[in-house]
């Protein structure tokens, strides 16, 4: 970034000039990809029955305990809102003096 004329003009003179270079060549297209083997249903379950065996499920544990702090938290989470717009309502009104 220049900070003065003198310093626009070296900057200028160093710097190649828009649309001198030569262009770019054009993209190779992408390998064409070969067409996708289509099973049934039955082959179709059979994959997500094998994939669901791949997959680490929780304990009952592990459940039990996820399931407990989600609805801590959306139990904290309802009386911090509840609080928050209790005291919103109170200072509107006491702003605009409408309501009670």
């Amino acid at each position: 970034m220049a900070s003065n004329e003198a310093s626009k003009k070296v900057d200028l003179a160093r710097a190649p000039q828009r649309g001198s270079t030569t262009p770019t060549p054009p993209r190779a297209t992408p390998p064409a990809r070969p067409a996708q083997k289509r099973g049934g249903p039955a082959e179709f379950l059979a994959q997500v029955r094998d994939e669901g065996r791949k997959v680490t499920w929780p304990t009952r544990k592990e459940t039990v305990v996820t399931t407990v702090m989600v609805f801590i938290m959306v139990v904290v989470a309802s009386i911090f809102f509840t609080v928050v717009d209790q005291a919103l309502r109170y200072l509107v009104t006491l702003i605009l003096g409408v309501g009670a």
